[in-house]
């Protein structure tokens, strides 16, 4: 036991034994660790529903050797005379390049996965845009602070740079100010999922029509009258929209019709129910109801209110409703007024 403890000592005594036995430490955790990743963490990950540890388990095992590594020589050299800011500003440099390759490789892999995973399966094309410029912006974010924090180990005042850099990013950002909006827009669409590929909605400017694409900057819709029109994502993104497919594809047909002072309205509502299950688009449940609205200056006002199963059928079912309700009161000889006026005129006599 002795002996071991003068070996021990001994080699602590000798910066170069004591290097040599630390790097040998150092090569030994980093392997184990790798270890443990891929043997032992990996396995475990790929049980999980989530696929995000396994990305960054991916990660780490590729590079953590390396980031032991350099600690390890760090700490190794320590005792030795040529310890000075420029060796250790080295290995800071080193610690940084190596920290910040590593997070470029997990937001590849990140991006890679959500483009696999998401963004392909969407028919929109906003997201299969989106994620790779978000992933560009990300990595020159990583690129921008590791430079400035290499120049802090190297002590390097690099304020004048980040002003004079600030003044132009407030120039360049004025210029591209409606590009951004548009891209910032089309981000929150996407987010928010206020619209899909294939869904009729209706602006508030009074646009009508179907959403051909979903872009980065704008989006595409077309109309009942066969024309295109681009709206870019920034006005989408403060306007109101009515989406006709949602919270489902059904939607409710109104159809306004008067009949002639005198008539029984319970009659009418008989008739007109009648005439209503005649029409095969019209939903069984709900209900189709007919309501008695008012008195008005030449009628007696109601209205027709079906269901469809999807709005795709809303126009053409308006139409046959508006036909079969006109014959049905016909067939049933209830009046139908149109507004009239009567003239009096005073002789001179």
């Amino acid at each position: 036991m002795n002996s071991i403890s003068e070996i021990f000592n001994f080699i602590l005594e000798n910066i170069y034994l004591k290097f040599l036995l630390i790097l040998v430490i150092t090569l030994i955790v980093a392997y184990l660790v790798k270890l443990i990743l891929n043997k032992v963490l990996k396995p475990i990950a790929k049980k999980t529903k989530t696929k995000i540890d396994d990305l960054i388990i991916k990660s780490l095992s590729s590079i953590v050797f390396y980031i032991i590594l350099v600690l390890g020589f760090k700490i190794g050299f320590q005792p030795f005379d040529f310890q000075t800011a420029i060796f250790n500003s080295l290995i800071s440099t080193l610690l940084i390049l190596i920290v910040s390759i590593l997070i470029l490789r997990i937001i590849t892999n990140f991006s890679k996965h959500w483009l696999e995973k998401w963004a392909y399966k969407t028919e929109s094309t906003a997201d299969d845009r989106l994620i790779p410029l978000l992933e560009k912006i990300s990595k020159v974010i990583v690129v921008i602070l590791a430079v400035i924090f290499v120049f802090d180990s190297w002590k390097i005042d690099i304020s004048p740079l980040l002003a004079t850099a600030g003044i132009a990013g407030i120039a360049v950002s004025f210029a591209v100010k409606d590009s951004l909006s548009n891209i910032l827009g089309g981000i929150q669409l996407v987010l928010d999922k206020t619209f899909k590929v294939g869904d009729k909605v209706k602006l508030e400017s009074g646009e009508l029509g179907v959403i051909l694409d979903i872009g980065l900057r704008s989006t595409k819709m077309k109309t009942y009258d066969n024309e295109v029109i681009y709206i870019p994502n920034g006005i989408l993104a403060n306007t109101k929209i009515k989406n006709y497919t949602m919270p489902d594809l059904s939607i409710r047909v109104n159809v306004d019709f008067g009949v002639e002072y005198g008539s029984d309205t319970h009659k009418v509502e008989q008739v007109v129910l009648e005439a209503l299950k005649k029409i095969d688009t019209v939903l069984k449940e709900p209900v189709p109801v007919i309501h008695f609205l008012k008195m008005s200056d030449f009628s007696l006002d109601f209205v027709a209110r079906v269901w469809v199963k999807s709005y795709t059928k809303a126009y053409s079912t308006k139409l046959k409703v508006t036909d079969e309700i006109y014959n049905a009161l016909n067939k049933a000889n209830i009046g139908i007024p149109f507004p009239t006026r009567t003239v009096y005129t005073k002789s001179s006599d």
